[in-house]
């Protein structure tokens, strides 16, 4: 795979399921114009290929009316405009635009009689985002913040046009109505059975106050006030209300802003619309089982809730049955993904379907039908033409006999290969059997990549992930190096080439590892990184909780934890690589990094990226993405060459 091969990441989302009606938004790289194309594709359950339903820019999220006669989904019209909600019959034939908003809308949730859509949308206050008149945005007027929570990344400011939920009529015959106002910035909306309400996850007291917790509340659809109709643990994602009025959602336990490393359940609660809010009840072990939100709403059937799993690198489609009470990860049944990624799920009666990532593929549509499974789409088998490299498992031990996981990905030819240890970003995310374009490039160019998911991953048992609750770089150095050390026993790998590599939290662990182990490794490569904790907890989007969670409140320690703290210990060639755009991990966390390595003499580069935040490697434009894989084999081609 080469950096130019971007273009074969055809990738599915979600599908959507209706009797005979299967349908699958397809996304694209396209280096010609810059962005992502792609539109909704009809995948035959009989394993015939699959054919265009829509043919716009790009179109994505499909959902299928109850009664099955319409299709919505979403629809840009052309690179840089906003996603728009369209409907289009199910036996084909015309689609027929039903918003025009300034910031485009949400992903449709069709009402039960078929007759309304609820989505959200963005609100842009007037004068602002070319709104009315609204000057060039430099010139706009400044913003008045009073709480804490008050931009994103990938968003930027939205606390001048903040979410609220709309519906419209499915025909097209009214415009969208606004059924909230205010900051509760409701999400994941979800209809109760009769219609009468919309459920959504929203802010806690409709965002009144600074909050990490979120509660949910039933919107009526005919006008009025949310009602609270329960009160989370810690906060909610994705609901979703079965027929006999019970409410379903993934949701985590948390006291405070403690809420890092906490593994995502699967929650009911009785949905009461005329009293007090009901009790929630978690249906899944907190230790064991962790649900992907990335993988979706879960979905009700006869036999029990289907939910996307994360299970040691995989996440799995598991089974929850309706009347488990703290269920572990090995009571609930498999039903798909075993080495694989699930990234979208529907069923319709004893059909289910799910879009499934595994090492050859950014992602194929495979049916469930009963005690059958069969692949429906091959949307990767021109890169895997291309050729894409099979990840092999590495087991190891850390210093204090904690078994250790990860990934090897080896290039052609005997070696010894130099080797390149790239350390996941979250820290509580995961490498997994998923298809990696980043160790697939690198490979090809003929390094050795490993892979290790230390302690602070994700997928290994809540206990595993918070490990590192105040103690980073403690243990999950240890075991961060045992894999490298597995790795490095095969008489394939060169134990004295070795680079180190990563993004965000694993730019930190780049960081951390090249001042306090800088002798095992020839050059870093640190990427988006969180290189001073101090700084960190007032730029990012997200520091005033979250270094909190992971660091404490000690000056000290937020200082003692910080790459920038030890650069005078670094000697070995450092690349600081960031987006401008970046609120997860502000610019200058990379800016403070470079300064202290280039004024102490080290041979540093400082590569930034405009127009982007914190995804580039994963969604950034398709130009960029390829730029910086041009940029990260040139760097090793300097400082790690492959030897002919």
């Amino acid at each position: 795979m080469r950096p130019e091969d971007i273009e074969l990441l055809t990738a599915p989302g979600a599908p959507a399921l209706r009797g005979d009606l299967l349908l699958v938004g397809v996304s694209t790289p396209d280096l010609g114009v810059d962005a992502y194309r792609g539109g909704v594709h009809r995948v035959p359950l009989d394993g015939g290929p699959a054919v265009e339903f829509t043919r716009g820019f790009r179109d994505f999220a499909p959902a299928v009316s109850p009664d099955g006669a319409r299709v919505a989904f979403l629809r840009v019209a052309e690179k840089g405009a906003s996603p728009q909600l369209w409907v289009i019959p199910a036996d084909g034939g015309e689609a027929k635009r039903l918003t025009d908003l300034p910031l485009g809308a949400g992903a449709p949730v069709w009402s039960p009689d078929s007759a309304l859509i609820a989505f959200t949308a963005r609100v842009p206050e007037s004068g602002r985002y070319g709104q009315d008149g609204a000057p060039d945005a430099g010139a706009e007027a400044p913003r008045r913040i009073t709480t804490l929570d008050f931009r994103f990344d990938d968003i930027g400011f939205f606390v001048d046009r903040p979410t609220q939920l709309f519906v419209v009529d499915a025909g097209g015959a009214e415009e969208p109505r606004a059924l909230t106002s205010g900051r509760g910035e409701p999400a994941d909306p979800t209809w109760t059975p009769d219609g009468s309400h919309v459920v959504v996850v929203a802010k806690r007291d409709w965002g009144a106050a600074d909050t990490i917790n979120t509660d949910l509340y039933a919107v009526p659809v005919d006008g009025g006030a949310p009602a609270l109709v329960a009160r989370t643990a810690g906060s909610a994602d994705l609901p979703v209300v079965t027929p006999d009025d019970i409410l379903v959602y993934l949701g985590d336990d948390f006291p405070g802003t403690n809420s890092v490393a906490r593994n995502l359940g699967v929650w009911a609660v009785p949905l009461n619309l005329d009293g007090a809010p009901g009790e929630p009840r978690r249906l899944t072990d907190p230790e064991t089982v962790d649900c992907e939100r990335g993988a979706g709403r879960p979905v009700v059937t006869p036999a029990g809730v289907l939910v996307g799993v994360r299970n040691r690198g995989a996440v799995e489609l598991r089974r929850v049955a309706p009347d488990a009470n703290a269920a572990t990860l090995s009571e609930l049944a498999l039903v798909a993904g075993e080495q694989g990624l699930v990234k979208g799920f529907a069923a319709d009666g004893d059909r289910i379907v799910c879009t499934v990532s595994t090492w050859d593929s950014a992602g194929d549509v495979v049916l469930v039908d009963g005690d059958e499974t069969l692949q429906l789409t091959d949307y990767s088998s021109a890169l895997r033409e291309r050729g894409v490299r099979q990840p092999v498992e590495i087991k190891g031990s850390a210093p204090d006999g904690y078994a250790t996981h990860g990934w090897l990905v080896l290039p052609e030819g005997e070696g010894p290969h130099p080797v390149l240890l790239s350390v996941h970003g979250g820290p509580f995310m995961y490498y997994g059997w998923g298809l990696f374009d980043e160790a697939q490039v690198y490979a090809a160019a003929g390094y050795a990549v490993v892979l290790p998911n230390p302690r602070g991953s994700s997928g290994y048992g809540e206990a595993h992930g918070r490990a590192i609750i105040e103690a980073m770089g403690t243990v999950d150095v240890d075991d961060v190096l045992a894999v490298l050390d597995a790795a490095l026993e095969r008489p394939d790998l060169d134990p004295t080439r070795v680079g180190v590599m990563g993004g965000s939290y694993g730019g930190w662990m780049t960081g951390w590892l090249a001042a306090h182990h800088g002798d095992r490794f020839t050059a870093a490569w640190s990427e988006r990184a969180v290189n001073a904790w101090d700084s960190f907890v007032g730029t990012s989007d997200i520091g005033w909780w979250f270094a909190e969670a992971y660091c404490g409140t000690d000056p000290g320690a937020l200082l003692e934890k910080s790459p920038l703290t030890h650069a005078d210990k670094i000697t070995i060639p450092f690349a600081v690589v960031h987006s401008e755009h970046d609120w997860r991990c502000p610019v200058e966390q990379a800016q403070r990094m470079y300064t202290k390595l280039k004024r102490n003499g080290v041979d540093a580069e400082l590569l930034l990226f405009p127009g982007e935040g914190h995804e580039l490697t994963r969604s950034g434009k398709p130009a960029h993405r390829r730029q910086r894989f041009d940029a990260v084999l040139d760097w090793w081609n300097r400082h790690l060459p492959v030897k002919p």
